[in-house]
């Protein structure tokens, strides 16, 4: 299976959690237990928001490096509790004793993997009756994590996560180049123009490679069945003879070196840099992919009876103003309710920030990767090793 970003990334830079706010008053009578991705929320957050629970309840976080190891966690946990081997040195039969591994309550997954955690049990839908945080969430926030008992998008479906950041597929590229050059990239055909030959890099993915190649022919970025349109070898053939190199964590050196003059890279790696002025990033005019990160509730989490609401409470601490605004700055991802707030509220680089404030109709042609069938993922892997191998 080809998964998307930060399959291979480690986090960059913010405070480790694992052994954050463990430590509290030892008569704490229950646990919250939050489960994320590393560096994708800053730890003074978590700090405060441990001021604001009662004394009894005991804050427990800590991070997973990668998004597919803390999707792995939710599939193990969904297993029965192994046995453990009778303490002879030599009884091959099990005792009665078991290993049970500790459920968060909340865990970190990529919107990549919704679908899958929902078909497989794994996780259950949140409950946000009476949530006003959730009634401000946009539309188009609010239909990714409406999903039916299959996983499948559904406008009457359960809420099955809650989105706190997200990011996209762009162009990044050198301003000082494109000045002397007299244009600025602004959509997927760019790559494809002769005076870039050589001068480009792309990333190692095929779902995101052949991905905006079909956006350019106007397809989808989750075309099933690729083996049949028209002149798709073809772009990608040409687009392969446009690049220097392949790299999904390389690329932004030689752009600073001015050995590659436009790139093909994931907006959270290119934000820190923005500020220096060498390097501008844009989602192409005709749609990009996203990514988001998603609060998810475990099946096996526990359900406290005395404090039946800390699951929404994080989650509604997440969304608010000062949260947002911190997250979007110290993570490199947007938080999904910046579009909520009047501009006048948010701080200047994050209003001048075109990533983080595409406008609705930019945001309505990108895409979520979506899980492909065997068949259609045998169909992207042929293809790929085809213009590889060139």
């Amino acid at each position: 299976m080809f998964l998307p970003r930060r399959t291979f990334l480690t986090g960059t830079g913010i405070l480790a959690l694992d052994y954050l706010l463990t430590a509290c008053d030892s008569s704490a009578s229950h646990h919250f237990q939050v489960r994320l991705l590393k560096d994708s929320i800053p730890s003074n957050l978590f700090q405060e928001f441990r001021k604001q629970l009662p004394q009894s309840v005991k804050l427990d976080i800590s991070s997973e490096k990668q998004l597919s190891s803390l999707y792995e966690q939710l599939e193990n946990w969904h297993r029965p509790p192994r046995r453990q081997k009778n303490n002879t040195g030599f009884s091959p039969f099990w005792t009665n004793s078991s290993i049970s591994p500790t459920v968060p309550d909340l865990i970190t997954i990529g919107d990549y993997w919704l679908s899958l955690a929902i078909q497989h049990q794994v996780i259950r839908p949140l409950n946000f009756t009476d949530f006003p945080a959730w009634s401000q969430l946009p539309q188009f926030w609010r239909s990714l994590v409406h999903r039916d008992s299959q996983g499948r998008p559904s406008p009457t479906g359960s809420v099955w996560g809650a989105p706190y950041r997200w990011g996209a597929t762009v162009l990044i590229y050198r301003q000082d180049v494109f000045e002397r050059l007299g244009w600025v990239p602004s959509d997927w055909g760019d790559l494809w123009r002769p005076e870039l030959k050589g001068r480009i890099s792309l990333l190692n993915q095929p779902r995101e490679i052949i991905g905006l190649t079909l956006k350019r022919l106007g397809h989808s970025y989750n075309t099933p069945v690729i083996e049949s349109i028209p002149n798709l070898k073809a772009y990608l053939t040409a687009l392969h003879h446009q690049a220097k190199f392949y790299s999904n964590d390389t690329y932004l050196q030689p752009l600073l070196l001015e050995d590659t003059w436009l790139a093909v890279g994931w907006s959270s790696d290119v934000i820190p840099l923005l500020a220096q002025g060498r390097l501008a990033a844009v989602i192409p005019a005709s749609g990009s992919a996203l990514w988001a990160d998603l609060w998810v509730k475990p099946v096996r989490a526990s359900q406290p009876t005395d404090f039946p609401d800390l699951t929404q409470r994080w989650i509604n601490y997440c969304w608010q103003l000062p949260q947002a605004v911190q997250l979007s700055l110290l993570t490199s991802a947007a938080s999904p309710m910046l579009a909520t707030f009047p501009p006048s509220r948010l701080p200047p680089s994050l209003r001048q920030n075109s990533i983080f404030n595409p406008t609705p109709q930019l945001f309505n042609r990108c895409e979520w990767l979506s899980p492909m069938t065997e068949n259609s993922q045998q169909q992207y892997a042929r293809l790929w090793q085809s213009i590889r191998s060139q």
